[in-house]
């Protein structure tokens, strides 16, 4: 399935022949994405590397701000799908800043936590 997406994730990169064309698809990438395929050795491995930062990114923000506790069996579900969904998230993360924005709601995100957990340790302060 991973191979499937790298080569259609290849086939945006390998349609620009000349190095005009080329240089015009890399300036409309967004940020972490540019950078990965300019500077990773081939464009497979760009493609897996965007892939496992866009589920990554996705599994900590779903994990920080909608988790609930689940069995594992749903839990795996859950996983399952968000992988599968991560496929068009690769796609989309080409050209928009797919993995800036899951950044940035993941440092949200962490900053609610801590302020939550420490609201918490305190309210539990007073009440002793």
């Amino acid at each position: 399935m991973l191979a499937v997406l790298s080569s259609y994730l290849n086939l945006v990169l390998l349609a620009s022949v000349s190095s005009s064309e080329n240089e015009y698809v890399f300036n409309r990438m967004s940020g972490i994405t540019s950078y990965l395929y300019q500077n990773l050795p081939n464009y497979d491995m760009a493609g897996y590397v965007t892939f496992i930062l866009v589920f990554l990114m996705s599994a900590i923000v779903y994990k920080l701000g909608f988790a609930k506790k689940l069995t594992l069996g749903r839990n795996i579900v859950i996983y399952a799908f968000l992988f599968i969904g991560c496929i068009i998230l690769t796609f989309l993360a080409l050209f928009l800043p797919m993995i800036e924005g899951l950044i940035v709601a993941a440092l949200i995100l962490i900053v609610y936590k801590s302020r939550l957990w420490r609201e918490k340790r305190e309210e539990a302060k007073q009440a002793n």
